[in-house]
């Protein structure tokens, strides 16, 4: 290995666990996903519309859920997180959801079931707790190593119809808008959300439905290429 290679090696950042929610709603018989913008303060991928999302937090995987994945989601997020870490992966995109956006992914709440984390409170306080069933996992991307700032997302897929709470901007996302897929692709949007854009036409059916997919493409960088996988 050459040291300029060796150096780059030693120089790149771990990439850390992320989730992100892509949620649509059907206006004659076509899906519009929600989509915000990241202010130009942001350090990652500012001025740029994404779907609402984040890292995850230690204490995600701990709490309690009034429904959880199906098995097929649980088991092909296993394929590269432990179950405890595959749950969280799932609560984080929920709950990032909630912080950023107001809505609500959950079921009526039974009282006092357990200490949630303070983190969590707002969302417990609300009278919810998150609900999973219904997310089906799309794509997983992890950012290459030459970028200051990396993570290992997983993209989750669900129908917005029924949220609770009112759309509102935290200030993390800002222009908060229900988008129809030709407008959203239009939009300058990081090059993996793109992707996931795309895809959507083989995965939402004109009645609302995800389709579960028969693979999940994982998009990442491997000795300098940039490469498609699936899990």
């Amino acid at each position: 290995m050459s040291k300029t290679n060796e150096s780059a090696r030693k120089r790149a950042a771990r990439p850390r666990d992320a989730a992100t929610l892509v949620l649509f709603q059907m206006s004659r018989g076509r899906p519009c996903v929600l989509m915000g913008l990241r202010h130009s303060g942001h350090k990652f991928m500012p001025d740029n519309y994404v779907f609402p999302g984040g890292r995850v937090d230690p204490a995600d995987g701990y709490v309690p859920a009034a429904n959880e994945m199906r098995k097929h989601v649980a088991e092909r997020l296993g394929r590269a997180a432990t179950p405890h870490r595959a749950r969280a992966l799932a609560l984080a995109a929920v709950r990032e959801t909630f912080e950023e956006t107001g809505l609500i992914v959950g079921k009526p709440a039974k009282q006092n079931a357990v200490k949630t984390p303070d983190n969590w409170q707002p969302f417990f306080d609300a009278g919810y707790a998150p609900a999973l069933k219904d997310l089906e996992y799309i794509c997983r991307a992890v950012t290459p190593p030459f970028r200051p700032i990396r993570f290992n997302a997983r993209f989750f897929l669900a129908n917005g119809e029924g949220l609770q709470g009112d759309l509102e901007s935290s200030g993390e996302l800002l222009n908060l808008e229900w988008m129809p897929l030709e407008k959203a692709r239009d939009l300058p949007t990081p090059g993996i959300q793109q992707i996931v854009l795309e895809s959507l036409e083989e995965l939402i059916d004109a009645k609302g439905k995800v389709k579960r997919p028969k693979q999940v493409q994982v998009r990442r960088m491997l000795y300098g290429k940039r490469v498609q996988e699936f899990e």
